[in-house]
């Protein structure tokens, strides 16, 4: 496929289309309904099925029944509809149901939704975070990929500006190498012979009578410490020479960028870190990349959530300050002052200078 101009909505479908999901369901809640109204458009085309469903329930539900017969499906809304959707979250993890999940936010007030969950039980999810519509194209196949090869949730953490920013994409399908058969899944095929899929988050096994709980959570335990091992991705730029850091994720990455531009120019040598994947979150890297700087500074879209993340990583090793803030338009999605490169340098900054800087609310 040739380069061409679309909107991020656009472009994550096409992606979500040559990654192969074929089930899509989801309630209309702006700014995710754009990506339902390219799936609606995209997938009977395909050969695959996308559902307007009558609400976020019944989205996740109809998304974890499709899953759960092996096929790639997918579903999403932004945090309030996530909100809804929680219970089956947990459900589908401890099921280990692999189906991806979006998240196209109004702003990053949902980090502490995206990486600790809002369920019952212990689970993490994976979190991937694309800071450009070229790279969600990549992200949502690989998100495919990793749920289809760890049987495990992908959450897909996107905002307004991405799916409403154009870009010239191209989305050919990229191969992520092998994956292990479905064989776990319930696609009715075996009905009547007494060896019929069993698919439960409690740990049931069929043909047995009660669960092993020991047994159950330390085999889910087990797989997400190898998740965290193998799967942190993260970019980092600029920090070799830097005597500063600024830690940033998402969309509000391109703007950290051009501040780091200027900062440079100003004669302060600062150098930029964004995880790409929020859970695991690139601990290790983030260690060696803050490495001899006298200071961190986290810029984030929300009153302070992954900065947590940077103190847990950090531990005191080097001062760290919170450069962000609440900032959004009248509407609430999340096009605030903070979206200013100038602004980003300037609050660096004060940073970096031992200046007081107000991370509560940038009007």
């Amino acid at each position: 496929m040739t380069r061409k101009l679309m909107e991020g909505s656009e472009a994550i479908a096409e992606a979500c289309v040559a990654a192969g999901c074929r089930f899509f369901s989801g309630y209309p809640m702006t700014p995710f309904t754009e990506l339902l109204e390219h799936m609606a458009r995209r997938l009977p085309e395909e050969g695959g099925t996308c559902i307007n469903s009558e609400s976020e329930l019944e989205a996740i539900g109809h998304a974890w029944g499709a899953a759960a017969t092996g096929y790639r499906a997918a579903t999403g809304s932004t945090g309030q509809g996530l909100s809804l959707m929680q219970e089956s979250m947990s459900e589908i993890t401890r099921a280990e149901i692999p189906i991806v999940i979006f998240n196209i936010a109004r702003g990053q007030g949902d980090y502490f939704q995206a990486t600790r969950g809002g369920g019952h039980g212990d689970y993490r999810h994976i979190v991937l975070a694309p800071a450009t519509v070229n790279e969600a194209v990549e992200i949502t196949q690989l998100a495919f990929h990793l749920a289809d090869k760890w049987r495990h949730p992908v959450v897909i953490y996107g905002d307004y500006l991405l799916g409403h920013t154009a870009e010239a994409v191209d989305v050919s399908a990229v191969d992520f190498g092998t994956l292990p058969d479905k064989d776990w899944a319930v696609d009715g095929r075996l009905g009547g012979t007494g060896k019929s899929k069993n698919i439960n988050p409690i740990g049931m096994d069929k043909g047995t009578k009660g669960i092993e709980p020991a047994r159950f959570w330390r085999a889910l335990l087990e797989k997400e410490k190898k998740i965290a091992v193998e799967e942190p991705r993260f970019e980092v730029e600029g920090a070799d020479d830097a005597d500063y850091l600024i830690v940033t994720f998402g969309t509000l990455g391109r703007f950290a960028h051009t501040a780091v531009k200027n900062l440079r120019e100003q004669g302060y040598k600062v150098g930029i870190f964004r995880p790409v994947t929020l859970w695991p979150f690139p601990k290790d890297a983030l260690i060696e990349a803050a490495k001899g700087k006298k200071h961190v500074a986290v810029l984030e879209q929300n009153a302070g959530q992954m900065i947590d993340d940077v103190q847990l990583s950090l531990l005191g090793s080097v001062p760290i300050t919170g450069i962000g803030g609440m900032s959004t338009d009248p509407s609430g999605f999340g096009v605030g002052p903070i979206l200013d490169s100038d602004l980003i340098a300037a609050r660096a900054k004060d940073a970096f200078e031992g200046k007081d800087v107000d991370a509560g609310v940038i009007e």
